[in-house]
């Protein structure tokens, strides 16, 4: 248990002679259950030491000295890290017993789903070429650690499971040690494990168990085809599993979300419509007619809501057993309010978890996904071959992108005198130069434009989140519980002040900063303590600098920096957790000229975080596709402040019509405006460690003017 457990597991191979002493014996609490030994032995503490022994092996003159293991005295031990070696056992010998290693072929499984007590739980049945079928139960805290299987026939190496008897069979359960590698079944298909572990062994004997594994389940009847059932083959009635991209998705009710998918084929039968608020829809609400006959409305109901809150729109899906249901169907929200329509398909994800019913996000490197695409690109293609779109054609521009063709909404603000490049060719530049791009907005993220405002800090140059109105409000909550007494500083007048509330006015405790009581409400600053969030912001629209405090050890202090630490009419700031050294104590005195959030940030030793606006866009133009970020240069594009967005929903406003305009929600790509742009090329590392070159919007503004034209003043 414990440390000494942690440096045991990194020190052992097994092989290793180990000697145990200072423990403990207790009775086994799974003897009538897995039928060992029924006591075990516990090692805990200081008391505890394990001693690792290495076997001579020839030429080696004898044993090596054995080596103290020892919660205390972990940093003794140093010894070559040697792979391990592991044994598998076939399924058909396994017997009730100690924990194994085992690899198998999916005949059957089901997706992670929550159990009764904190784990989630995900079963599967595999097979090997014994033809013993075994059950295996997996209980994990964490999803990512459950084995991601995508589709009957992946083959999985499971390390750490313990064959247990039930009910006269084998099965499986997961035990100390255990990991889960899982690879596609069909025979030419890449061998690439899928794991969330960051380590692993994988060799040339594992890579052949794999290949023969394929070969036997190449020549099984349980195996599916290899192309899955698409909608343009779906029957009425039907169960089956759906590969498809997920572009919209709305809640209906507490038990219902709706799911917009599409996979490039059409169904042959009148697809259901379901109407919901646009302003509860997550990715676009509407697209172009074209498109729209091929989208699927997915209704996905109780336990699998909350699978479908976690999905977002772009991501790649298998929907299992999933079901085609004909004829007319109640279905909730404003549909409900609608006429009923008799002649029409509908698409249902059931309650509950039988024949692995479930939602899996799908890596976009799957073969599945690879598939998938090619068959969208192709409607892509097709798509724009409507008479509107044929004279959009007409007018893009050719490689050489002569600017004077094309009317573009932005306007290169840099001085750089270089020709613009296709994205083929600015593809293969190296990083440190400035290029010049005509394109057009294919896509950007995030779709909700307030996620797109982070807090950046200049001093560690890290960036985070905005924290969302519920973490912060819980954090005023529990420092308004606080009911400690605290006494004022010496330089501070104290005090109460009312909040208007409830049968009667609630008195909260103020302290008032000496020298700039006699400057105004501009120059005041409030310290205020006790208070919720809400009785906060409204003294917040009265007094123009409200710093939140609490009382700790008998003084004042600051709110955890997760909530601001101060507040401006409708502004919020906040300071780096990391840079920050925060104390509450008096600014200086400034004279006439009104205190800022500088100033004050200084005083109390905060390290301010400045609002940016952070956006990923996708640009196209006849040649290619490029990703491109919009930050240092995002407030000089739009016109508007970041700091101003984080408040002013005039300013949100405007930055959503000229992202709609850019990027029509639902048009086709003949309507997306031209864009006139100076990038930057820098290099980064990627999580992997390699080297990537990466693209940023650089000195460039949105010119549209308010009329329905928009002229390009960099044409020359």
């Amino acid at each position: 248990m414990g440390a000494l457990a942690k440096d045991f597991n990194q020190a052992v191979n097994q092989g290793d002679v180990v000697v145990l002493s200072g423990f403990t014996v207790g009775k086994s609490p799974t003897v009538n259950m897995d039928r060992l030994h029924p006591y075990n032995l516990l090692l805990s503490g200081d008391d505890a030491n394990i001693y690792v022994s290495r076997l001579p092996t020839p030429p080696d003159p004898g044993p090596q000295p054995a080596v103290k293991r020892s919660s205390a005295l972990s940093a003794q031990v140093s010894r070559p890290a040697k792979a391990p070696k592991y044994t598998y056992v076939q399924l058909g010998d396994l017997k009730a017993g100690p924990a194994v290693s085992v690899y198998g072929v999916v005949t059957f499984f089901k997706q992670p789903y929550k159990s009764r007590g904190t784990d989630f739980c995900s079963i599967l049945k595999i097979a090997d070429q014994s033809k013993k079928e075994i059950l295996c139960k997996i209980f994990c805290k964490k999803l990512e650690d459950h084995p991601k299987i995508f589709r009957v026939g992946d083959i999985v190496r499971l390390h750490g499971v313990k064959p247990h008897s039930y009910k006269n069979s084998i099965e499986l359960l997961k035990t100390f040690g255990f990991s889960a590698l899982t690879f596609d079944g069909v025979v030419g298909r890449p061998i690439e494990p899928r794991t969330s572990s960051s380590s692993f062994h994988f060799d040339q004997e594992d890579q052949q168990r794999v290949e023969e594994l394929r070969s036997w389940a190449a020549g099984q009847g349980f195996l599916p085809p290899v192309s899955p059932i698409t909608l343009s083959a779906v029957e009425p009635k039907h169960y089956f599993d759906l590969t498809c991209q997920l572009l919209a998705k709305a809640p209906i009710d507490t038990t219902c979300v709706l799911l917009r998918v599409w996979d490039g084929t059409r169904c042959p039968y009148t697809l259901l419509k379901v109407i919901v608020e646009p302003n509860v829809t997550e990715g676009p609400s509407s697209f172009s007619a074209e498109k729209e006959e091929l989208i699927a409305n997915v209704l996905i109901y109780d336990n699998h809501v909350e699978s479908a809150k976690q999905v977002k729109p772009g991501d790649f899906l298998r929907i299992y057993n999933l079901r085609a249901i004909p004829g007319s169907s109640k279905v909730p929200g404003l549909t409900s309010s609608q006429a009923v329509e008799v002649d029409h398909m509908a698409f249902h994800l059931h309650g509950g978890t039988a024949f692995g019913r479930g939602i899996r996000v799908l890596p976009e490197d799957s073969p599945d996904v690879q598939d998938l695409k090619r068959v969208i690109e192709a409607f892509q293609e097709d798509e724009g071959l409507s008479d509107s779109e044929m004279l959009e054609m007409w007018f893009t521009p050719p490689e050489s992108l002569d600017p004077v063709l094309v009317e573009s909404c932005t306007e290169r603000r840099c001085s750089h005198n270089t020709q613009p490049v296709t994205l083929s060719l600015l593809k293969q530049s190296k990083p440190g130069r400035f290029n010049h791009i005509s394109v057009q907005l294919r896509s950007y993220e995030p779709h909700r434009l307030h996620q797109a405002l982070k807090l950046y800090c200049s001093k560690c140059k890290t960036m985070q989140e905005v924290p969302d109105d519920e973490l912060v409000a819980g954090l005023f909550s529990e420092a308004s519980k606080d009911s400690e007494s605290c006494s004022p500083p010496l330089w501070a007048l104290s005090g109460q002040i009312d909040i208007p509330g409830g049968s009667a006015p609630r008195a909260l405790n103020v302290y008032l900063s000496t020298q700039l009581m006699s400057e105004g409400k501009s120059n005041k600053l409030i310290f205020l303590r006790g208070s919720t969030l809400e009785e906060t912001c409204h003294l917040a629209s009265t007094y123009q600098n409200i710093v939140p405090v609490m009382s700790s050890g008998g003084d004042l202090t600051l709110l955890d920096l997760s909530a601001p630490f101060l507040f401006r009419g409708r502004r919020r700031y906040y300071g780096c957790p990391q840079c920050s050294e925060a104390t509450v104590r008096e600014p200086c005195a400034v004279g006439v000229e009104p205190i800022d959030e500088k100033i004050i940030a200084e005083a109390l030793g905060i390290q301010l975080l400045q609002f940016v606006l952070l956006m990923k866009f996708k640009l196209q133009d006849n040649t290619d596709t490029l990703d491109v970020f919009l930050w240092k240069d995002a407030e000089l594009f739009f016109g508007v402040s970041a700091e101003d967005a984080a408040a002013n929903q005039e300013a949100q406003n405007s930055i959503r019509q000229m992202m709609d305009y850019l990027c029509p929600p639902g048009g086709s790509t003949g309507e997306r405006p031209w864009l006139d742009l100076c990038l930057t090329a820098y290099q980064t590392k990627d999580s992997g460690g390699e080297n990537q070159t990466c693209f940023q919007i650089c000195q460039t503004t949105f010119t549209k003017a308010s009329s329905s034209s928009c002229t390009n003043s960099n044409a020359a």
